[in-house]
């Protein structure tokens, strides 16, 4: 895993409510998508329920990893067993809030820690 650093100024995109739901969301979609394919390609058992703007994916030995959308502060938040994250839109990744990795990279590890093999998120 990676080691927390400072809080960090991310500088964000200015987005109404509507344009960052939509990001965002597709940004779920993805994920989403990409766990669905995991579970095939690798015979995992990760199970994905989306209910609104929260992706939960459960996997195999029960443990979660809840993704979901802030529209009021326009972060995606992950919450994980190592931790709790926020993402902002720089107009190119999801930055963390904090200076760790982006989010594609931290759901990349988080998720290869719960499977017990490696996984790569792309967004």
């Amino acid at each position: 895993m990676w080691t927390l650093g400072t809080p960090l100024c991310v500088q964000t995109v200015i987005m109404t409510e509507s344009e960052f739901l939509e990001l965002a969301g597709a940004v779920l979609d993805a994920i989403e998508s990409q766990a669905d394919d995991w579970a095939a390609k690798f015979d995992l058992d990760i199970e994905s329920v989306r209910s609104g703007n929260v992706l939960t994916l459960t996997f195999e030995d029960g443990v979660q990893v809840v993704i979901n959308t802030q529209a009021a502060m326009q972060e995606i938040w992950v919450a994980a067993r190592s931790g709790g994250f926020h993402y902002r839109y720089d107009g190119r990744i999801w930055a963390d809030t904090r200076g760790g990795p982006h989010l594609a990279e931290a759901l990349s590890q988080i998720c290869s820690e719960a499977a017990g093999q490696p996984l790569t998120v792309q967004l």
